[in-house]
């Protein structure tokens, strides 16, 4: 079984919106795109480059035509990425000129997906795909880098569907810019109880 690790940088109140620039994402008349740029720093751009490793992506339709746009260009920044296979979850798209692009249109198509063999497979933006991810419990990882500030309009990472369950600590850091980067994996059920009994 493959793990599925969702990467997503948040504001204070789970805006995922456009953080890479101004043009990135608009819909919804989005006027904040590029929010992460100011807090991005050294100790950010190590975090990135750990994680941005050549692995199998899934990713929802509008993530992927934006990454199909920008990193065949660009793989200097993301080496390997161009390589590694691109799962896209899309009922209206069918090809690309983007080489190992692989397209799903069901949940199903994606329970399959993790049941096969093969490396782990990293999930950026696409915040509809990580709802019905979570939705249907199928996120094994969540790396978050949660940033300083609030936006409040713009689409939120826990903006619907979520169901109650418990993640465990596996890796945390804060930079000097004040981003918390926090890894969690999937614990079980959500326990309660009364505090100090």
């Amino acid at each position: 079984m493959r793990k599925i690790i969702v990467l997503s940088m948040i504001t204070l109140d789970g805006v995922m919106q456009g953080p890479g620039g101004p043009e990135e994402d608009t819909s919804g008349d989005f006027k904040y795109g590029g929010w992460v740029a100011p807090y991005f720093d050294e100790v950010y751009g190590k975090v990135l480059k750990k994680q941005l490793k050549p692995t199998d992506l899934l990713l929802g339709r509008k993530t992927f035509e934006i990454f199909a746009d920008y990193w065949p260009e660009h793989e200097n920044g993301w080496p390997g990425i161009n390589d590694v296979t691109k799962y896209v979850m899309s009922k209206t798209m069918k090809k690309s000129d983007w080489k190992n692009s692989v397209f799903l249109k069901s949940l199903a198509d994606i329970k399959k997906l993790k049941n096969s063999k093969g490396p782990d497979i990293q999930v950026h933006g696409s915040g509809e795909l990580i709802q019905l991810l979570i939705k249907n419990d199928l996120a094994d990882e969540l790396w978050l880098k949660i940033h300083p500030l609030t936006i409040g309009k713009g689409r939120k990472l826990f903006d619907n569907g979520t169901i109650p369950a418990a993640f465990t600590l596996i890796e945390s850091s804060v930079t000097p810019n004040g981003v918390i980067i926090v890894n969690y994996k999937r614990a079980g059920k959500v326990k309660t109880g009364t505090v100090g009994s």
